[in-house]
């Protein structure tokens, strides 16, 4: 598409700005501000509101009042249930293997950070709850098969329209026996075992019947195995082929349930699937790291022995994500962001973010500190490292631009969403028809709907950002993009030392 003349004199200013961010010094530009962490935590939980399928909750307790339901009908095609759940970003389609991803770290930050949520606790368990709720239909409605997405992902992206006027086909989509998905099958297990933490207390009932559902998923994932991208095709690829494979979700499932149960079985599961593998990313497709901050829980506070090769793993990776460590893998921008790729890199900021200070938590907890090379890592290393980051999410970057839409004064107004750009039924009670949504889609105007605590995929490596809907690798935002801060969020909500 061409560059229309908003979006030139866009960069053009952002260009500037980047050269005068340059000239006066990074440390001025990172150190400044001071951000609001407990509204950024009440908002980027509010997010999920804005993503909801099916039959939204009434009154006060839906406050994103331009979404209606939508995707009634979803599952009917193999005479199902599949409604509810989340769409993953900007569209209208539900794929579960980063829905589980996201189910499985919001879990993650209520059990690590639950004291710290405060107020937000509550609305973290109902954001939870929606997509565990939807889990367990995918799980258990047809014996022997595992739901993993609903709507047709090539249709959908060729229309522009709001969820609630979808029309494309709401394609169901499986694995099975002869159909493997071990990958989308162990993340399932992983989100309904660490769900079922969650309402252990609250909700004994609901949280049993999570948990006895992921021991059956994860059995399903390991009997037969297989990537569901091998088995399902351009359903799920390119959008979320399992490009790591699937041994990191069978790592990361027993390491969930080995979390939720306690039994050795998982344990020994574990020790069948090797090591050496040592990434320097963490995300809805690769999730070794996030297996290895887990379970190297276990070594720091309760210093068992038999779980110090994961310790180990966990600190290689902070190793390769530390600026000053000699063995860092990572590049950062001007600004200090962390910079993995350039399809919305804030995902990997975010989960990569969570692991910080959530390993930081465990060493402080027994004052541990390890090397890299000759860098001694402290746990206040981490933690400024992740508080760095939130911070640019947050506004203090060389824009002084927050990537949180609703949150400081100046956020992206452009965002590439169908439900955010297009008019709501209160105001446009007429159905917009795919194609006619591309008019709203092209328009230089702000979106008319405020998707409050959506983070996008954020800037560039320059530390630009063009602030145009068209360009959906910096405008989009997603559920695991959102998942994985509300922990880092609570944490610093919850410091007492800001």
């Amino acid at each position: 598409m061409a560059m229309s003349s908003t979006t030139a004199l866009s960069f053009f200013f952002i260009s500037v700005l980047i050269s005068l961010g340059s000239s006066i010094g990074n440390v001025q530009l990172v150190q400044a501000g001071n951000p609001n962490y407990r509204d950024a935590l009440a908002k980027s939980i509010l997010f999920f509101q804005g993503q909801r399928s099916g039959k939204l909750l009434s009154g006060a307790a839906q406050q994103i009042i331009w979404r209606s339901n939508s995707g009634l009908s979803d599952g009917r095609q193999a005479q199902v249930d599949l409604t509810g759940g989340y769409y993953d970003a900007g569209d209208n389609v539900k794929f579960n293997l980063p829905m589980a991803f996201t189910t499985t770290m919001l879990s993650w930050g209520a059990l690590e950070y639950g004291k710290k949520l405060g107020s937000q606790l509550a609305s973290t368990r109902e954001a939870i709850r929606w997509s565990a709720t939807y889990l367990l239909k995918c799980a258990r409605a047809t014996p022997g098969r595992l739901y993993v997405g609903v709507g047709d992902p090539n249709a959908d992206h060729k229309c522009w329209e709001r969820p609630e006027d979808m029309n494309t086909p709401r394609t169901v989509y499986w694995v099975s026996p002869s159909n493997p998905g071990s990958d989308v099958a162990g993340e399932t297990a992983a989100a309904l075992a660490a769900a079922s933490m969650v309402f252990r207390k609250v909700d004994p009932k609901y949280s049993r019947l999570l948990l006895s559902t992921a021991k059956k998923v994860f059995q399903f994932a390991i009997q037969y195995r297989g990537a569901y991208s091998d088995s399902l095709g351009s359903a799920v690829c390119p959008f979320y082929c399992s490009y790591s494979g699937y041994k990191d979700e069978l790592v990361w499932g027993a390491a969930w349930l080995l979390r939720a149960t306690n039994d050795a079985f998982y344990f020994n599961f574990l020790k069948t699937m090797g090591g050496g593998d040592s990434p320097d990313i963490f995300s809805w497709d690769n999730k070794f790291a996030g297996a290895y901050v887990l379970l190297s829980r276990r070594a720091l506070l309760n210093n068992d022995k038999n779980f110090d090769s994961y310790k180990q793993q966990a600190e290689r990776f902070m190793c390769s994500i530390l600026p000053n460590s000699p063995s860092s893998s990572t590049q950062y921008t001007q600004g200090g962001l962390i910079y993995k790729l350039p399809g919305s890199n804030l995902q990997y900021v975010t989960s990569i973010t969570f692991l910080l200070t959530t390993y930081s938590k465990y060493m402080s907890s027994v004052k541990h500190t390890f090397n890299c090379g000759n860098l001694v890592v402290t746990p206040n290393t981490l933690k400024s490292l992740a508080k760095r980051q939130v911070d640019y999410i947050l506004g203090v970057n060389p824009l002084k631009m927050s990537y949180m839409v609703g949150y400081g004064p100046y956020y992206p107004k452009r965002i590439h969403h169908r439900g955010s750009s297009l008019p709501s039924l209160a105001s446009h009670s007429q159905s917009i028809s795919c194609d006619a949504g591309f008019q709203y889609f092209y328009s230089s105007n702000p979106n008319p709907n405020i998707l409050v605590g959506a983070v996008v995929g954020g800037p560039n490596q320059n530390d630009g950002f063009p602030d145009d809907r068209a360009d959906y690798s910096h405008s989009e935002p997603a559920t695991y993009i959102n998942g994985a801060i509300v922990g880092p969020l609570a944490y610093f909500a919850g410091s007492k030392s800001q």
